[in-house]
């Protein structure tokens, strides 16, 4: 394993940096905090990331203690990488960039990759802050995800339908959705019950 790079200073902000700074650790994160992933998953949702960079992000998060390596029960017999409770300690941080970053979005480029659950987070975050808990269904133009809201334990969203009934359904566009990360949109106007 390649040594940390660190900025040699003792402030829990560089020392916070050391650990998540470099390039898609936090994308990593957020894609993790869908439940465990496998490696080719993680691959397809985060375009630009080589494999060599997301191999050697995914080693170095392990030994970091942000995420561990698990082998799935036969039949399905592949590894996943899951977050551990520290690295699920990062959504708070998510959240915030989230929230900084959404001024920034302004219209989607030509070459601009989108995926439906890239919304999860600060979907979830205006949902909670209106007071909704539960399993929420969001169907966008981009496909489906499920959050949820109000759950501390486990995932914060899940890939695709939710299993079960959800407690509440958004049907969304993109524009939508960005009017709710930015607070332009009330987030409670929008629920219709499943």
């Amino acid at each position: 394993m390649s040594p940390r790079r660190s900025y040699d200073q003792y402030c829990s902000a560089a020392r916070a940096l050391d650990l998540v700074g470099d390039r898609w650790t936090l994308l990593i994160v957020r894609e993790l905090l869908a439940g465990p992933r496998r490696y080719t998953d993680l691959h397809a949702d985060l375009p630009g990331v080589s494999t060599d960079m997301l191999a050697t992000r995914l080693r170095d998060m392990e030994r970091d203690g942000l995420l561990a390596r698990r082998r799935l029960a036969p039949p399905g017999n592949a590894s996943v990488y899951e977050l551990t409770a520290r690295g699920r300690e990062l959504t708070g941080v998510l959240h915030a960039l989230g929230q900084w970053g959404a001024g920034a979005l302004g219209d989607r480029g030509p070459t601009d990759a989108v995926r439906a659950h890239w919304f999860a987070l600060p979907l979830l975050r205006a949902l909670e802050a209106a007071g909704v808990r539960g399993v929420v269904q969001v169907s966008l133009d981009e496909g489906e995800f499920h959050l949820h809201a109000g759950s501390s334990d486990g995932p914060a969203y899940g890939l695709g339908a939710a299993p079960g009934e959800p407690d509440l359904r958004l049907n969304l566009d993109t524009r939508t959705c960005l009017a709710l990360a930015r607070g332009e949109l009330d987030a409670a106007a929008l629920l219709v019950r499943a």
